[in-house]
């Protein structure tokens, strides 16, 4: 099955601010944000790329342009279900000052229950998303192939929605994940369950491209079939 490397935007000016951007246009890439979209190609130098996908807003396709620039092939799709999540009145607000609304609580410990003003639920985040995962991975493996990696630019909760859907967690221990800004998080997806093979890693990523012998042992694929194909450990989450 294919595999799909999620990546979190870089530092953006609104996470500088403290501010709850959300789909707020004009969000840029901080400095810090833009030196480590620069690193982006160089960290998967070494991963054939079938497809890049990205959230429409402005701080994932800025993280993406070096990754383009260094592949000319290449052309990010954009798809407005892994968008940020949809804060409603929230948005634009420091989360300091939010801090103190009662919402808050819910969002932290029973996100399933939680619902944004003016915005939307956190579980139609959730649902939006994985869906247009699975749409998305099982379109990249018809037309490439199911050894095919595709790639996507999203936001942190979205991402940690993913992962949560990945390891079969309830939407409600979904804060228990951390993912850094510009960080990777590879899920495989297989006909019996996904694979979780990086979280939040910031490091190299080279071991996540197709393993290039053909002539492995039959026991070597069956093990394949049975622990997640690649046999990588994920690295280990950051801060949020």
């Amino acid at each position: 099955m294919a595999t799909l490397i999620l990546v979190r935007h870089g530092r953006s000016t609104a996470n500088t601010a403290g501010v709850l951007a959300g789909w707020t246009p004009g969000v840029a890439l901080d400095e810090r944000g833009a030196a480590q979209a620069a690193a982006l190609p160089e960290r998967l130098a070494g991963v054939p790329l079938a497809a890049v996908i990205t959230s429409p807003l402005q701080r994932c396709r800025e993280t993406l342009q070096p990754l383009l620039d260094a592949r000319p092939g290449l052309e990010a799709r954009t798809e407005d279900r892994i968008g940020e999540c949809h804060y409603g009145d929230w948005s634009g607000r420091k989360l300091a000052e939010l801090a103190d609304e009662p919402l808050m609580t819910v969002v932290q410990q029973h996100p399933s229950a939680a619902a944004f003003p003016g915005g939307e639920s956190m579980r139609a985040m959730q649902t939006r998303a994985v869906e247009a995962v699975r749409e998305w991975n099982t379109r990249i493996e018809e037309e490439h192939g199911e050894d095919a990696v595709f790639l996507m630019c999203s936001h942190g909760d979205i991402i940690k929605a993913l992962v949560a859907d990945a390891l079969g967690m309830h939407l409600d221990l979904f804060q228990r994940i951390h993912v850094d800004p510009c960080s990777v998080t590879a899920i495989r997806y297989t006909r019996l369950r996904p694979f979780l093979l990086r979280l939040g890693d910031t490091g190299d990523l080279g071991g996540l491209a197709p393993r290039e012998s053909p002539g492995e042992s039959a026991d070597a694929s069956t093990a394949d079939s049975t622990d997640g194909g690649s046999g990588i450990v994920g690295g280990g989450a950051g801060a949020p």
